[in-house]
């Protein structure tokens, strides 16, 4: 009842706030195709207009140029593009793997399909997933604690769920060591091994970061709305929005590919587009007047969650609430593998993009772009920073990501 209480109140306090965004005029940007972007190219008039230091940028994108092969930095504000520079194989066209922060798409189905299927959700993330009416193909269930695991717990890392190759959990804040399951292993995972994926703990007693217990929610989005998750999200996001070519790059080394579509990650969209993902939930589910998130949901994304009580991780966002980063509080964003992040910060109404990745990741392009015919071939040799034994450290993804938003709010002159 607590965190049913909690919810309707946040959910509340999100309509309030949206209707008050909704007096005041927002700018979109249009399609690329039909002009995209509106964009500040001056440092003067970015200093000026955005309230931006593009020196400071410059810094955030020299560093982020040491945490990736291939990448870029992306940062809107105000409306305005006031930065886009790219490195490696990158370039506006290109649609890298995007790794974990596919999770993010992930997570704005479910909230959509909590709206649009409320009659078969009535408890909303309240709602137990297990059961026969939703996931069939699970039972007999593996584990007979799986049958309380919530939707919400699903969504916040906290449903039990781990993968095969165990790691580190979290409970109150404190590492717990998880072993590893027979089979092994911490990829994405097949339908199967995601339904039958061992549990390390009840519901709701830790956190652990499980790619199966996300391919669930695809699985879930699939049983429910009758779509597979990409075409949900193409009807319900990339088409309103005007996304140009993007998709789901095909499985690594031949394998067949899933009924459904990687809820772990792995979304591939170009780099303009993604901004407007960001944007969009920067402006709480809203574009243009549709509402194609509901803006509670977007609300519960960007807080610390009462279905996570363990660590720093909502809805598959990590928030700022209680300043582990030199940022805006009220920031949230996810990481991807590669170095990948994606930023929203409303006190700074900004968006940030740090694209990034490694070879791999850059094999696929979306059908109807074009390839990347500039890149002189200055990162092939390129290798992780290992720092020194003296005052520089080396950067691992998660340091590389957590840092470059730092830097860029630095950059903001008007905090």
């Amino acid at each position: 009842m607590a965190i049913s209480r909690y919810v309707s109140a946040v959910l509340f306090a999100a309509f309030c706030a949206a209707n008050a965004i909704a007096a005041s005029p927002v700018y979109y940007p249009p399609p690329d195709a039909a002009g995209g972007w509106r964009t500040l190219k001056d440092p003067a008039q970015v200093r000026k207009i955005a309230g931006i230091d593009v020196k400071r940028l410059d810094q955030a994108f020299n560093y982020a140029q040491r945490t990736s092969q291939h990448g870029g930095l992306l940062v809107v504000r105000h409306g305005w593009l006031v930065y886009e520079k790219y490195y490696g194989k990158c370039w506006r066209d290109s649609t890298p793997s995007a790794a974990s922060v596919g999770k993010t798409f992930t997570s704005a189905s479910c909230g959509i399909m909590l709206n649009e299927f409320k009659g078969q959700l009535p408890d909303g993330l309240e709602t137990k997933v297990f059961t026969g009416k939703f996931l069939p193909d699970a039972f007999p269930l593996s584990d007979p604690r799986k049958a309380e695991i919530k939707l919400g717990q699903l969504l916040a890392m906290t449903s039990g769920m781990q993968d095969g190759g165990g790691g580190t959990g979290f409970v109150k804040g404190e590492d717990v060591k998880v072993a590893a399951s027979p089979g092994g292993g911490r990829g994405m995972g097949s339908d199967v091994q995601a339904m039958r994926a061992p549990l390390w703990t009840d519901p709701g007693g830790g956190y652990y970061y499980s790619n199966l217990g996300a391919h669930v929610l695809s699985i879930l989005v699939h049983k429910i709305t009758g779509r597979t998750m990409e075409d949900y999200i193409r009807e319900k996001l990339a088409g309103p929005m005007g996304f140009g070519p993007w998709g789901y790059p095909p499985p690594a080394n031949g394998a067949a590919p899933s009924a459904n579509t990687p809820g772990a990650g792995g979304i591939a969209v170009r780099a303009t587009d993604m901004l407007r993902f960001a944007y969009l939930l920067l402006h709480q589910g809203n574009w243009q007047g549709r509402q194609l998130i509901p803006a509670g949901y977007v609300e519960l994304c960007s807080k610390p969650s009462p279905y996570d009580p363990h660590a720093p991780y909502s809805l598959q966002f990590t928030v700022n609430a209680d300043g582990q980063l030199a940022a805006p509080r009220d920031a949230f964003f996810k990481s991807g593998a590669g170095g990948f992040g994606i930023y929203i910060v409303p006190s700074l109404d900004m968006v940030v993009w740090k694209i990034a990745g490694n070879e791999r990741q850059y094999a696929w392009t979306a059908p109807g772009l074009p390839q990347n015919t500039g890149y002189d071939g200055s990162r092939d040799q390129w290798q992780p920073h290992q720092g020194d034994q003296f005052h520089d450290p080396p950067i691992d993804v998660d340091t590389g990501v957590r840092r470059t938003l730092e830097m860029v709010a630095a950059a903001v002159m008007d905090r």
